[in-house]
């Protein structure tokens, strides 16, 4: 099985991403992590472009250890020579040079002719090879080069000391039949092939940089050059953490394995989003939040009796705690009850059928459904008592100038009943409308209200205290309108106290 090289240009390509730049102990504290995560080089930075780059490329490579630090420079003496004295201290330092060889850059951009970006490209790796043995150089846009003058290029820089090659697509143009093609017409003719490591670096533009990278491995490249999320210049880059999984999880068809430690993926994952801002996408591949988490009542059903029937991998492998049952609309009994045991309730078949019942309920109010909402359903299930009373309907109107009123539809009984009060707010109305209608008298000691979970979808609980008669009950109601909920809770108090008052006098 090939060894594939990592190379993370997060601290340097990654950077270039708008409104993602690192300060120097930023760039510091994302290097520790690439390293615990094994990668083979880090691209540092560029150390020519400002004072704190090159302080940066310096930094790392004073610290980091059993790693290969990767200063980038223009096939310009000026550049190389800032390059060569950051990296200067590294145990391991690498010089990654590069020029443009597509007729567009030639001809726009640099305004130089072939033989001369040749020339540049050959001098460049010779003066590079002047500071370390370690030398790269990158023929940017070489998708959108002459193949043969490409060539040309490759052989020659190879021939003046490069030791990588690295063939990017810069601005995301390739598609992976062509750039398969491509790298095998490099390593079919290009003579010298054989001394160097041919290494890629694919932008994602047209979403391609992941299936582009893949695609040159199985042509022969032995290094691909990625940023962790993806982050990069524009749509950004390879998303080093699919790079990494796609050869772990299909083995036999790629032939090919890197260093990376898998478990550390997320985590580093997790310490670029926040040091850079750039907040990963949900859907995103192996990091994103919906990664390992099946909300669908079919999948969830086949998660549960045998997890590679939607799991590819495990979350484990890449430093996630566990795979996520999402409890919502879509999901079935079978998760339901199995987050319930999570939970530690052992419910009766009809205590779960019941509460599986109000739970598509609430999921119809609101968007994301919580354990402590699944809790609230449970306890008021498990809490349930024989119901004299029941909410059939509620009606409130209130606001700044009008008197509040509700108008409430109870089953008292076996009977439907309703009528209208007013109050000095909505829940005092509709209080004193079922106070009316269940023609009780006890007294409200206690009224709480609180937010079970976050968002103004909510899901809000109510306790009230009842005294009547020297008894002394406490009801929970709960719903996503607090109104309701709190006539919830009244009704569920006045339950209760009716209970209490057909339990037979135990004397004095």
């Amino acid at each position: 099985m090939r060894l594939i090289k990592i190379f993370d240009t997060t601290l340097r390509d990654g950077e270039q991403s708008p409104g993602a730049s690192m300060n120097v102990e930023e760039k510091l504290h994302v290097a520790r992590q690439l390293a615990r995560l094994n990668v083979d080089v880090i691209e540092a930075g560029f150390p020519i472009a400002s004072p704190g780059d090159f302080e940066a490329v310096r930094r790392v490579a004073e610290e980091i250890r059993d790693v290969t630090v990767c200063g980038l420079a223009r096939a310009k003496d000026i550049d190389i020579e800032r390059a060569a004295e950051a990296i200067g201290p590294a145990q391991s330092g690498r010089i990654h040079t590069f020029i443009a060889t597509s007729d567009i850059h030639l001809q726009y951009k640099l305004r130089m002719s072939r033989e001369e970006v040749l020339e540049a490209a050959r001098y460049a790796v010779r003066k590079a090879r002047n500071y370390t043995d370690d030398v790269e150089f990158s023929a940017e846009d070489a998708t959108r080069s002459d193949w043969d003058f490409l060539c040309r290029v490759v052989e020659e820089v190879i021939k003046a000391g490069a030791s990588t090659v690295n063939i990017p697509d810069t601005v995301g143009y390739a598609i992976p039949q062509e750039f398969g093609e491509l790298i095998e017409y490099l390593m079919n003719n290009v003579p010298n092939i054989d001394r160097a490591t041919i290494s890629v670096h694919c932008h994602n533009d047209l979403g391609l940089a992941v299936a582009n990278s893949l695609t040159a491995i199985l042509s022969g490249a032995g290094q691909v050059e990625c940023t962790v999320n993806g982050i990069g210049e524009r749509a950004g880059n390879a998303a080093m953490e699919e790079i990494v999984m796609a050869l772990k999880t299909r083995p036999n068809f790629f032939n090919a394995d890197t260093r990376i430690v898998t478990e550390e993926i997320y985590k580093t994952s997790r310490l670029v989003s926040k040091i850079t801002g750039m907040v990963v996408q949900p859907n995103k591949a192996i990091v994103g939040a919906n990664a390992f988490a099946h909300e669908s009542g079919i999948h969830q059903d086949g998660f549960l009796k045998e997890r590679s029937t939607y799991e590819i991998m495990r979350p484990e492998a890449v430093g996630i705690p566990q795979s996520k049952l999402v409890l919502g609309k879509h999901s079935g009994r079978h998760a339901f009850k199995e987050r319930l045991k999570e939970l530690g309730y052992e419910l009766t078949q009809e205590e779960i059928d019941k509460a599986f019942e109000r739970f598509k309920q609430l999921c119809d109010q609101k968007k994301y459904i919580f354990d402590e909402d699944i809790e609230t359903l449970v306890s008021e299930e498990v809490k349930r008592v024989p119901e004299v009373f029941s909410l059939l309907d509620l009606k409130v109107e209130s606001g700044t100038g009008i008197k509040p009123q509700a108008t409430v539809k109870l089953r008292v009984r076996d009977r439907e009943v309703v009528t209208t009060a007013s109050g000095d707010g909505p829940v005092d109305a509709t209080y004193k409308a079922i106070a009316r209608l269940t023609e009780t008298e006890s007294h409200l000691e206690k009224f709480e209200i609180k937010s079970i979970t976050g968002g103004t979808d909510a899901l809000g609980e109510v306790s009230v205290t009842l005294e009547e008669d020297g008894r002394v009950v406490r009801g929970y109601g709960s719903d996503t309108d607090i109104i309701v909920a709190a006539a919830k809770a009244y009704i569920n108090a006045l339950n209760k106290l009716e209970g209490r008052k057909r339990e037979p006098s135990k004397g004095i």
